[in-house]
């Protein structure tokens, strides 16, 4: 049996004590060494040593009866690094710039010019970051994604999208750009703090300006070998494709029924072979038909489902592509700037 070198032990402990101020907030050494059961030289090394990576501070001291250095309370840096995240819809693009420690600094939104998508992504960014200089950038982009290049396919008609989008914004931002798929990002944003919280394997329908839907098994996203995983707008439901027959255009005038059974109809088939025990419905055009919509796809679903299924309607009130977005440029950054902490 391997045992981890010295090197390798000192990088999974700091990364621990990293994640422990993430969750809890500011702790003292005492409390470190208590929930991890490290000892007091490792925890005093692994401060120091995080303390001279810049990565966390002095924030304060516990009860008013306590000095010395027990009593400090340790924090994270957050402005060691700053991520963004961006929602390109047809006609705007919305950006969020977080810190280190996920707290939104900044946002602005600009509307979409075609011409130069890239320029204008940048420039938005620019704003939202002001000064702060950006580690990583995550977009959220309709259509495919290649896992393999990590660029848009020629499958999409949004304005001014184009194949090498993120090749293109890497040149005007400065710094690493991910594109991932839209209805991706509003799962990863479910799974995070959502109602698919703690659920490592569910579907997530959207029904929106378009219609697809996200698959996550095992706590992963699953994107196919193309990309394309999810892409239900492509089913034919009673002859007619699901993109057309789930199209805002499509839904008007109908009552909660006669959507949930269209929605049931769609959503069965990922629930037939996939076997998730959830289905998350968000977008627009669910949020509208609310608990009702989810309880009567439930209902449906359950009366001709092989397996267990639970529908629920999405609790995420503000744009969920752009805060999946965020945690995705969030997870990318922490591991490369708390990864190298120790060296």
């Amino acid at each position: 049996m391997r045992t981890a070198t010295p090197r390798l032990a000192r990088a999974i402990n700091d990364r621990v004590a990293l994640d422990l101020l993430l969750e809890r907030g500011p702790l003292t050494a005492p409390q470190l060494r208590e929930i991890t059961g490290l000892s007091r030289p490792t925890v005093s090394d692994l401060i120091e040593r995080l303390q001279a990576e810049g990565l966390i501070r002095v924030a304060g001291e516990t009860g008013g009866d306590r000095r010395g250095p027990n009593a400090r309370l340790y924090g994270l840096v957050a402005e060691r690094a700053h991520v963004g995240g961006v929602d390109i819809r047809r006609d705007v693009v919305n950006v969020t710039v977080a810190d280190i420690a996920g707290e939104p600094v900044g946002s602005a939104t600009r509307p979409v010019d075609p011409r130069d998508l890239p320029g204008l992504v940048a420039a938005t960014l620019a704003e939202a970051a002001g000064a702060r200089p950006l580690h990583t950038v995550v977009v959220g982009a309709p259509g495919l994604v290649d896992p393999g290049t990590g660029d848009l396919s020629e499958v999409n008609d949004m304005p001014g999208w184009r194949p090498d989008l993120r090749t293109a914004l890497e040149r005007v931002v400065g710094v690493p750009v991910i594109i991932e798929n839209e209805v991706n990002l509003a799962a990863v944003a479910e799974h995070q703090g959502g109602v698919a919280a703690g659920r490592d394997d569910f579907v997530l329908l959207w029904l929106d300006d378009g219609v697809g839907a996200a698959v996550m098994l095992g706590g992963r996203l699953r994107r196919g070998v193309s990309g394309g995983a999810g892409e239900l707008g492509y089913l034919s439901l009673s002859g007619t494709l699901a993109c057309d027959l789930l199209a805002e255009e499509a839904l008007h005038g109908l009552d909660t029924g006669a959507l949930a059974g269209r929605v049931a109809e769609c959503a069965f088939t990922m629930v037939a072979v996939l076997d998730p025990g959830l289905v998350v419905l968000a977008g627009g055009t669910s949020r509208a038909g609310g608990a009702e919509l989810a309880a009567e796809v439930e209902r449906r679903l359950s009366a001709v489902s092989p397996v267990p299924v639970e529908v629920r309607m999405t609790e995420i009130a503000d744009n969920p592509v752009l805060r999946g977005a965020v945690h995705t440029a969030l997870a990318s950054a922490r591991d490369e700037v708390f990864g190298g902490a120790a060296r």
